[in-house]
């Protein structure tokens, strides 16, 4: 066993240091995400017991992302990466300590303080996209992403069980004078600690930015409209995935130990089974791996449906840490190795299409959200929790013929290319 992991260790130690960089900041900032998709939104729904008000929090985090990655497009062209990609780690947690210190939870705190944790995960997430379009290249992205993968399951099951722990024996304590908002304020103080670690770590090497300054266009390429409509896909159901379970738990099961707990339940041997598909599997099994996690997450939103219970919000909750990693692994290859190929058909920056990706996620994203919110305050909320997750669970079930489109689309553009001027596409699309 022993040998086996340092095996794998040095397997690591053979990719490209700028990569396994990239990969080591995500990592320690894998530690920031679960608290932020997780508390954030079960902090609001202890403070006001309003459904809504998580759903409009994180309407306005999704309408931050779009114009921060527009503002981020400008300022590549005086300010290099690697500070615009640490800044958007340190400002969520800026914007967490504004949460925290809001006297009351109302709908312009909780507006302003999504804006600012928007305008913080635009920042992380266009420069990430980037750095990791830029370093890896497709025949590494199913171990990178498998990694990244593999850690970020890992730290959505220990870090939930230790804030939630955390936050439920300090109620039952009475630390910080039995002030559960103290509780809060400790756990987001640690996240501010790691972004600034993370932020360090990114800044061990001088990472390039885009090449061509130009990255606002209109018309594109069929082949990327077909990814714009997989992304808006992927952008509804992150809609309601980041709202749905906290807003499920804390009304059908329980307190922030058992949201904590829920999380944890899937265990290390999911992160372990995500890591092997990462290390083994090739450009080839990406659709495979993507269908499976779409099936997953159907039989996740049916048993809550059927049973509307504590017991089918776990399994949902199963399905849900199941579906989400097997999505991404097979998901953001797909996007890369689109962009690949489109930046060398249509000669543009890398960053045109990262840009003009968000806005995809985040029409899926605003129509997920807006049908959660109509439903809710025009229907019922119970209605909103158990029938609206099945809904959405179906439309996703059209992404896999989408997705097994694009892989063919996108191969036979790049054979063409590489066809018509090989000395040109080689360095770009042949690994």
């Amino acid at each position: 066993m022993k040998n086996k992991i340092f095996a794998e260790y040095r397997f690591f130690l053979s990719m490209p240091r700028d990569m396994r960089l990239v990969l080591i900041t995500n990592m320690i900032y894998a530690f920031v995400l679960p608290v932020i998709d997780i508390f954030v939104g079960a902090y609001i729904m202890r403070s006001s017991n309003n459904p809504s008000m998580v759903a409009v929090y994180q309407l306005c985090v999704y309408t931050g992302i779009p114009f921060t990655f527009l503002i981020n497009g400008f300022l590549l062209n005086k300010i290099n990466i690697s500070h615009l990609y640490s800044f958007g780690m340190l400002l969520s947690g800026i914007s967490m300590i504004f949460m925290m210190t809001l006297k009351e939870i109302n709908m312009v705190g909780v507006s302003i303080a999504g804006f600012i944790m928007g305008i913080s995960f635009g920042f992380f997430w266009a420069n990430r996209d980037f750095l990791t379009l830029d370093t890896t290249n497709d025949s590494n992205r199913n171990y990178y992403y498998g990694v990244e993968t593999f850690f970020y399951t890992i730290t959505f099951i220990v870090v939930p069980a230790a804030v939630g722990w955390f936050i439920v024996q300090s109620s039952k304590l009475g630390w910080f004078d039995g002030e559960i908002s103290g509780a809060y304020r400790v756990v987001t103080g640690i996240v501010l600690l790691l972004t600034i670690i993370a932020s360090i770590v990114i800044h061990q090497k001088k990472f390039r930015n885009p090449k061509q300054k130009k990255f606002l266009h209109i018309h594109f390429d069929v082949l990327w409209k077909k990814m714009l409509a997989l992304a808006s896909l992927k952008g509804m159901v992150q809609g309601y995935l980041v709202t749905a379970p906290a807003i499920l738990i804390m009304t059908l099961v329980g307190d922030e130990g058992t949201l904590g707990t829920v999380q944890s339940v899937s265990g290390i041997l999911t992160a372990f089974m995500l890591y092997i598909i990462g290390r083994t599997t090739k450009p080839k099994h990406r659709l495979s791996i993507f269908a499976t996690g779409m099936v997953i997450f159907l039989i996740g939103a049916l048993a809550n449906q059927i049973l509307f219970s504590a017991i089918g919000v776990i399994i949902f909750v199963l399905c849900k840490v199941l579906f989400m990693p097997l999505h991404d692994i097979a998901y953001f290859p797909i996007q890369m190795r689109v962009i690949d190929v489109l930046s060398v058909k249509e000669n543009r920056s890398e960053y045109a299409y990262i840009f003009n990706h968000e806005f995809g996620l985040y029409l899926g994203r605003f129509f997920g959200l807006v049908l959660f919110i109509v439903l809710a305050l025009y229907v019922s909320k119970d209605f909103a929790l158990r029938y609206s997750l099945v809904i959405v669970a179906l439309i996703q079930m059209l992404s896999i013929p989408l997705a097994k489109n694009i892989i063919n689309h996108v191969n036979k553009t790049s054979d063409e290319l590489k066809a018509n001027n090989p000395d040109l596409v080689a360095p770009k699309l042949d690994y």
